[in-house]
């Protein structure tokens, strides 16, 4: 992934803006790196990822709660303090 200084970002927007449809370019300020820039097609992909990975996980939570899969919370939290789950 390419690095630019913020400031190069600024002073070279348009450029990046080109170059970020090939690659992700992660910017830095003071040395540190604060942004990462990416295409729209890349930003999508990643929300409909995460969208489908929330859609699976709820299908998993939906399936345990339908056939009494869950525990009760207090329950849990005190077999937690009483360390029944040390090893």
């Amino acid at each position: 992934m390419e690095v630019l200084t913020a400031n190069k970002a600024k002073t070279h927007f348009g450029e990046m803006l080109i170059k970020v449809q090939r690659e992700p370019i992660q910017i830095d300020k003071n040395g540190k790196p604060i942004a990462v820039v990416v295409s729209i097609e890349d930003y999508e992909g990643s929300e409909k990822a995460k969208l489908e990975m929330l859609k699976s996980r709820m299908k998993i939570a939906n399936y345990e709660i339908d056939n009494g899969l869950t525990s009760d919370g207090d329950e849990f939290f005190e077999q937690l303090l009483a360390g029944e789950f040390d090893e």
